[in-house]
């Protein structure tokens, strides 16, 4: 089988590709089959065998750990290191929570960050009285000062698809990563990285449901902070009362339940994933990123810096306009807010004719 075979078929998967050109996993990913199929199948059990008994919380256990552990696959981590959360905010506002942050510690951020890491940033400052300072993304690293407690950016910017510096992994301070735009789409090696905290989603790259993610909090850390709000499943032992203790790992830092329909749809995607190849997935994506880059200068356009990831943003006059007509001829793109700008997303299951699409509905 040629590899425009393997990628017809792995495209096959997903029903949505079949009349839409899908260019904004950058917010949700598209939906296989099988994991539609995962997800119906939990619920009907639920349906029928109900919720009650001890063989669904021994399944909910499962679930969780199995989907635990392929997350931190996709982060080069240990499962240990890894907490289920509900979104990459979820994750950002959990590790700032444990952190020993108060009046006059100086957090740096970016000029280029998601509400998402900004809302949570602007929650901190007001509640401890923290300073937060902006730097430019590309030379966030050079920001850094003997003030500095703790850096938190992108790890993949979600406006223009450059990635973070990497001189950030050798800064003093702990790092923080948002990795909404780079888990899934792009290789993660959180120890590579120096990531102290590494946030990510499981509804966009990941294909999962809305509603699911992950944290990496690196074990010399876990150490010296504790989960901010503990509940059952976090506990060592539930039943001990006040003396009930946070689990060792980074269970502890887990959002208190997810439901078991999202859990066997996220783990039906990781499925398709591993069983497809990642190494292949990935370099297809950022190939085609790349060539829509090209395409997009050729024909005037200006392309923001970027480096080789699966987002790709241009400037566009009346973008959201634009947006909008392209969106109803089933080229599913999106805005920038504040900005004329427009953002495509390639993903592992985008094709040369979705690409083709897009230029060709652009005005």
């Amino acid at each position: 089988m040629t590899g425009n075979d393997r990628h017809a078929q792995f495209r096959a998967q997903f029903p949505v590709l079949a009349s839409v050109a899908y260019l904004n996993a950058g917010t949700n990913g598209p939906i296989a089959r099988s994991a539609t199929a995962a997800a119906r199948a939990q619920l009907e059990l639920e349906e029928t065998a109900g919720r009650g008994g001890m063989e669904f919380f021994l399944a909910m256990g499962e679930r969780s750990e199995a989907l635990r552990a392929g997350y931190a696959g996709r982060l080069g981590a240990a499962p240990d290191d890894v907490a289920l959360t509900t979104s990459t905010t979820e994750g950002v506002g959990r590790a700032l929570q444990a952190l020993d942050l108060g009046r006059g510690d100086e957090v740096l951020t970016s000029d280029e960050e998601h509400p998402g890491v900004y809302g949570p940033l602007v929650g901190l400052a007001r509640a401890r009285g923290v300073e937060v300072r902006t730097a430019p993304f590309a030379a966030i690293a050079d920001a850094v000062t003997p003030r500095t407690k703790l850096v938190v950016c992108s790890h993949v910017s979600w406006r223009s698809g450059a990635c973070a510096p990497a001189a950030l992994a050798a800064i003093e301070p702990p790092l923080l990563l948002d990795g909404a735009q780079g888990v899934g789409a792009v290789p993660v090696d959180v120890r590579a990285l120096g990531a102290a905290f590494y946030a990510g989603a499981g509804q966009k790259w990941l294909c999962g449901p809305a509603g699911t993610g992950m944290l990496y909090v690196a074990p010399e850390l876990r150490e010296r902070i504790a989960p901010p709000s503990p509940g059952y499943t976090n506990l060592a032992d539930p039943n001990s009362g006040l003396d009930a203790t946070p689990l060792a790992d980074a269970r502890a830092y887990d959002t208190p339940a997810l439901p078991v329909a999202s859990l066997a749809h996220a783990q039906a995607m990781l499925d398709l994933f591993e069983e497809t190849g990642w190494d292949e997935l990935h370099a297809h994506a950022h190939d085609l990123a790349e060539r829509a880059a090209d395409a997009l200068r050729e024909r005037g356009r200006e392309v923001l810096a970027r480096d080789r990831t699966t987002l790709v943003a241009w400037h566009e006059p009346d973008a959201a306009d634009v947006s909008e007509r392209l969106g109803a001829g089933g080229v599913v793109i999106r805005p920038l807010p504040n900005e004329d700008l427009l953002r495509a997303s390639f993903g592992s299951w985008s094709s040369e004719q979705d690409l083709a699409r897009l230029l060709e509905a652009l005005p």
